[in-house]
């Protein structure tokens, strides 16, 4: 498979993971989202936030070395809520899978990382393909989690692009 191909196919997979983010979500009102889920301890929108900063994180502080600045400050999200309305969030994760898009397309897979995550992670990413497979794996592990909270939530299951 030529490079082109490689790098399409990996993005239809991240891209599929994050729309299913968004449709189990979907429908959700600002009380559900904002609810802090037992035994999790959670919100929904916090873990929508926290999807964002891992974006954030491994397509543009790591495969590029820089980012562009957060819209707030730096807090602390763990254990993964946030004070943010969701539409501030929804629109921050957005935006932050579209700068992604845009590193992923101006980089080749071999692409080494211009910054380090801690060990032990961070010895196995050593290109940008690995920093796609990561984000996939990150995306579809919180989706499950997200499609979990939303059984207990109101009992809709098997949300997802359809």
């Amino acid at each position: 498979m030529d490079e082109a191909n490689e790098k399409e196919a990996l993005l239809m997979f991240l891209r599929a993971q994050r729309a299913s983010v968004l449709a189990i979500v979907d429908g959700l009102d600002p009380a559900a989202l904002t609810t802090p889920v037992q035994p999790f301890g959670w919100s929904p929108l916090g873990m929508i936030e926290h999807l964002g900063y891992a974006e954030r994180h491994w397509l543009q502080e790591l495969a590029t070395g820089s980012a562009e600045p957060l819209p707030w400050p730096d807090d602390d999200h763990l254990p993964l809520n946030t004070p943010r309305a969701p539409g501030t969030v929804f629109a921050f994760y957005r935006a932050q899978c579209e700068l992604s898009d845009a590193t992923i397309a101006s980089l080749p897979l071999s692409a080494p990382p211009h910054a380090r995550h801690p060990p032990p992670l961070g010895d196995e990413v050593t290109d940008l393909r690995r920093i796609i497979l990561h984000m996939i794996e990150e995306t579809a592990r919180h989706a499950g989690h997200l499609d979990i909270i939303r059984e207990l939530l109101d009992g809709k299951t098997g949300l997802g692009p359809r």
